[in-house]
């Protein structure tokens, strides 16, 4: 497999503005929470665009509600990223990281997810839709989680 070009940076704040995605770790009693979208094989951590307008907290309840089905959980902020590479044309573009840790599910929603899965580990980079990102994210927000 040949080198990616992707890069992913950490930073404390950005103008809020800058911000266009919520990605959300997420953990329920001791194991991870991935989900597979109906139309790829690959797995990934909740997560997406912010609409037009919406709060980036607002933003993240709604992708983890969306993508697992989450009912009640704690939502706890761990940084804002960004990723530059040639996925985005070479342009840096901002998220919001979360840890999120589940207490209950309801039915997922129909919406882009066909299911969830409960792992021990997080999965292998080539199991993963966004094998140069996700790893980087979910070994950020597992640091918070350990400094706790």
């Amino acid at each position: 497999m040949e080198k990616s070009d992707t890069l992913v940076r950490f930073y404390e704040n950005v103008d809020p503005s800058l911000l266009k995605y919520a990605v959300i770790v997420a953990r329920c009693r001791g194991k991870w929470v991935l989900c597979r979208h109906r139309d790829r094989k690959t797995w990934e951590v909740p997560g997406g665009h912010r609409e037009p307008g919406e709060e980036i907290g607002h933003a993240a309840r709604r992708e983890l509600f969306e993508e697992t089905g989450a009912l009640r959980y704690a939502l706890t902020r761990v940084c804002v990223y960004s990723v530059t590479g040639a996925v985005n044309g070479g342009k840096e573009l901002f998220g919001m990281l979360y840890f999120a840790e589940i207490g209950e599910f309801g039915p997922l929603p129909k919406f882009e997810m066909a299911e969830i899965a409960l792992r021990d580990d997080f999965p292998d980079p080539d199991s993963l839709t966004y094998p140069e990102i996700q790893p980087e994210l979910f070994r950020r927000a597992q640091k918070l989680i350990e400094e706790k």
